[in-house]
């Protein structure tokens, strides 16, 4: 490895090694060795997690020899919060971003959504005081404490205060912690060694402005853990990278030597900085780590906290540079005053920096600002060293992170482990581009992915239809044909689907469909109240709709649009599987529907109707574009919920008797999935939507498809991103808090090219959301990255019907138009499109057409009604 020279220049004085002009740049053999040198291979890493856990574990154990270089100190805190807690707090942060020092004041509500922070002050604590005597620290963050209080007035009545220090400290009780050593940068005299909690005490009562309780001590990672938001799984780990870096989970107390007891759990504080063994880590060590540690403040101390912590990163990029630059690599083999002077690159300038969209203007502003002149090469290479220090820091952390959840599973003799992790510190704050993309990335479905689960859809196709075990019903219809444009009269259909239903007057004449049509409301009793109570409502709305069209005491066909999932054993015989959308009358499940209305039309009496179909949404979806175009046999819906029906050879369906002709099939495709044969997509957002459903664990394929969930998948995103610090400057509000406050019009409305982000900020801004254009770009980034994946998806299940259709016929080739319905399709600017050019690609032997159906629930009930009677007529015949 090549040598590092001393860094630093008096301010002003030359480079002596800048090169006179004209000399030729070296080749790239240099700038590779560096980057290779911040290079860790995956052996490297499970080397330095092995050895992470086997300090851990000595530390744990009491263990004196071999010494162990983590501290695993115990902090007294005993469980993590259940949500019940409430009350009035104040808050001490001392250390936890470098230079500064906060006061906050929390309430807790005793409910979920469980911390408000109503009131929260920085002070920069000043550079004679962070070097000074302890004893004026103390007084300095008793001042903060009384000035916040002085601005907003309380009841000087025994204050609560957590104290939040964030330094490696030997706790005894949780409100008696004695300072190890400082770190950060603070080297205040007549404090290691001693209870910080008596000192802030002290000082408290030397200003002797208010009566203020130090009930507990906590450093920034416990602090961490205990503020994260209460979820499905435990949140049992806290994880800093902020100036510093460390880490603290829960472990069982027996385990703890240090505390002697055997039951229960405690939170132990690892101080992973100092970790540090040869064999494992030394060679990941590069030589400008050996630079930056010898000119440090405590060098040989906090090793991994140097090749992770956000007060170094800025530093050995920096280093880097000025060896690039004096080997003639960089910046003509100029080095600035500025880039010689240490510290002048910071945490935020490589966050910055290393942006793959934004990074290259970012490069030239920074090293503009140290007097160089960068070329357009020079900043390229200086974004590829940021990325790998940055990457190698993330490796590294990430391969500390696995010891301890390594250790949690091992303490709790758990085969599989299921705990959230809360993170805080800048670093992970000053990386949102990053963290939006490795977010976002389980969405971005590639061809292989997207063809694996079209195949998986056509063997469950052919499963359902043998009437084997698969997450597809596919059930027949008893629809066995498309209109041929010779239908005529007039006809009744019903669309029944959700709390708002229809009744329709469709008359079918030679090139033309006419609709009349009411709208009648389901009140909620009725819709959870008794079957007969529904279908009592239901017959007073058509004879009050038969009054208003002069039809009173006609017989007319009648198609009965029932838009929930039902095993059909005739054309007019339909039995309810389950009810879905907010429906749950009683006694209605496992019966035949049509039977249910027929017997309301009797108990009505002196009404006659003639009830000749029961059709799903989707197969009148089907029926409606079918009269328009012969060539549509496959119908489909994509708004709040989706579903699919095709026309199938009858020879294919086990459940119907018969070879010749066709079948419509009913698929019911929101339920593919529900087997787990799509887990490997789902994302721990999908996992979070499910789980607040009323169905967990079905309609897997629905809940990534349709209207109903895209929102809430969003909000989900929107939230973890926020907790990251990534959105909305880390505030957490509560309207973003509740459940479908962000609705799936708001991804049609985001997305739209014509508002742009004008749109996003109006939406965010209505739920109370404060952004700046950053954040408006990347929830706009977010809404696209959900919408596209659900459209591929969509497509795939196309593509899978439509290459079905084309293979049971033998056909080479097939032309084949889809009739589609449903406000998510119509209504998103790219839905559509989308999901057009996904077929294109997974079944490129099909030219598809995608109809949009107008009113296809209704015009398609009837349709399928005068389909039937003249397929009777015929028969007669």
């Amino acid at each position: 490895m090549a040598a590092i020279e001393p860094s630093g220049l008096h301010p002003g004085e030359r480079d002596s090694s800048c090169p006179q002009e004209g000399i030729p740049r070296p080749s790239g053999s240099l700038e590779l060795e560096c980057l290779q040198q911040f290079k860790v291979t995956m052996t490297q890493l499970q080397q330095i997690q092995a050895s992470l856990l086997r300090s851990m574990e000595q530390a744990l154990k009491g263990q004196d020899s071999p010494a162990p270089s983590v501290r695993m100190l115990p902090t007294f805190v005993r469980s993590t919060p259940h949500g019940t807690e409430q009350g009035d707090f104040l808050v001490l942060e001392l250390g936890a971003t470098g230079a500064s020092l906060r006061v906050l004041w929390v309430t807790l509500t005793g409910t979920k959504e469980h911390s408000v922070e109503t009131r929260s002050w920085e002070f920069v604590i000043p550079q004679e005081v962070i070097l000074g005597a302890g004893q004026q620290l103390f007084d300095f963050a008793a001042r903060c404490l009384s000035e916040f209080l002085d601005a907003y007035p309380v009841e000087n009545q025994g204050l609560k205060l957590g104290f939040n220090f964030s330094f490696p400290c030997h706790q005894t009780g949780l409100d008696k912690s004695t300072l190890i050593s400082w770190t950060k940068g603070f080297r205040c005299s007549g404090v290691e060694g001693q209870d910080v909690v008596q000192l802030l005490r002290d000082a408290i009562q030397r200003q002797g402005t208010y009566n203020i309780d130090v009930v507990a001590m906590v450093n920034d990672t416990v602090g961490t853990m205990m503020g994260c938001e209460l979820g499905t799984r435990p949140c049992e780990v806290g994880l800093i990278v902020d100036t510093g870096t460390n880490a603290c989970y829960m472990e069982e107390a027996r385990h703890v030597a240090a505390l002697d007891e055997d039951r229960g759990r405690t939170c132990v504080s690892i101080e992973w900085g100092s970790f540090y063994d040869e064999e494992a880590l030394g060679p990941v060590l590069t030589t400008f780590d050996d630079a930056l540690d010898h000119e440090s403040l405590v060098p040989g101390a906090q090793r991994f906290e140097k090749m992770i912590g956000g007060l170094y990163l800025g530093e050995l990029v920096r280093l880097v540079l000025v060896h690039l630059s004096r080997h003639g690599v960089l910046f003509g083999g100029c080095a600035s005053p500025a880039l010689l002077s240490q510290n002048s690159i910071l945490l935020e300038h490589v966050a910055q920096m290393e942006d793959p969209a934004t990074g290259i203007a970012h490069v030239h502003t920074v090293l503009q600002g140290l007097g160089l002149s960068p070329q357009a090469s020079d900043a390229e290479l200086v974004q590829r060293m940021c990325m790998a220090v940055c990457t190698r820091a993330a490796q590294l952390c990430a391969s500390a992170l696995a010891a301890v959840l390594s250790r949690l599973r091992h303490s709790r003799e758990q085969q599989t482990l299921h705990v959230a992790v809360a993170t805080g510190g800048r670093v992970f704050e000053w990386h949102p581009r990053r963290i939006l993309e490795e977010t976002l990335a389980p969405f971005q479905l590639s061809l292989e992915q997207l063809t694996a689960v079209q195949a998986q859809m056509r063997e469950a196709m052919i499963r359902g239809l043998q009437g084997e075990s698969s997450s597809l019903r596919m059930l027949p219809t008893y629809v066995r044909a498309t209109p041929d444009g010779s239908e005529r009269g007039d006809f009744l259909a019903l669309d029944l689907g959700g709390t708002n239903f229809r009744v329709l007057l469709v008359r079918v004449a030679e090139g033309s469909v006419q609709i009349t049509n009411q709208v009648y409301s389901i009140p909620e009793y009725v819709a959870q109240g008794s079957g007969q109570k529904l279908f009592d409502h239901i017959v007073d709305c058509i004879v009050d709709f038969q009054k208003r069209q002069g039809l009173s005491g006609q017989s007319l066909p009648l198609g009965f649009t029932f838009s929930f999932p039902c095993k059909q054993l005739g054309l007019d015989q339909g039995i309810l599987l389950n009810w879905t959308k907010g429906f749950n009358a009683s006694g209605c499940e496992g019966q035949d529907v049509v039977y249910l209305l027929r017997e309301a039309i009797r108990r009505r009496q002196a009404v006659e109707l003639n009830v000749v179909a029961i059709v799903n949404d989707t197969v009148g979806t089907m029926m409606s574009c079918g009269y328009d175009d012969p060539c549509c046999e496959m119908g489909l819906i994509v708004g709040t919920g989706t579903n699919a029906c095709y026309m199938e050879e009858l020879r294919n369906v086990a459940s119907v008797p018969g070879d010749s002709g066709h079948m419509c099939i009913n698929m019911e495709w929101g339920a593919f999935g529900d087997d787990g044969s799509l887990s490997m997509l789902g994302t721990c957002f999908d996992a979070s939507v499910d789980q607040a459903s009323i169905n967990p664990g079905k309609q897997r394929f629905e809940k990534m498809i349709s209207g109903m969930y895209l929102g809430e998948i969003v909000r989900h995103i929107l939230l973890h991103l926020t907790s990251l610090g990534v959105l909305f400057r880390g505030q957490k509000t509560q309207c973003l808090q509740t459940r479908d406050i962000f609705k799936t019009k708001f991804l049609s409305e985001i997305e739209s090219d014509s508002l742009a982000l004008r749109q996003v900020r109006a939406i965010l801004e209505d739920l109370g959301l404060t952004l700046t254009s950053d954040d408006a770009l990347m929830v706009l980034e977010v809404c696209q990255a959900v919408s596209r994946r659900a459209a591929q998806l969509c497509g795939a299940g196309v593509a899978a019907v439509v290459e079905k259709i084309r293979e049971n016929r033998g056909l080479q080739e097939l032309t084949v138009s889809v009739g589609v319905d449903g406000t998510l399709y119509k209504l998103h600017p790219h839905f559509s499109r989308l999901v057009s050019a996904t077929v294109r690609k997974l079944a490129p032997q099909c030219t598809v057409t995608f109809l949009q159906s107008e009113d296809g629930s209704g015009k398609g009930a009837a349709l399928v009604t005068a389909v039937a009677c003249r397929l009777t007529q015929m028969a007669r015949v």
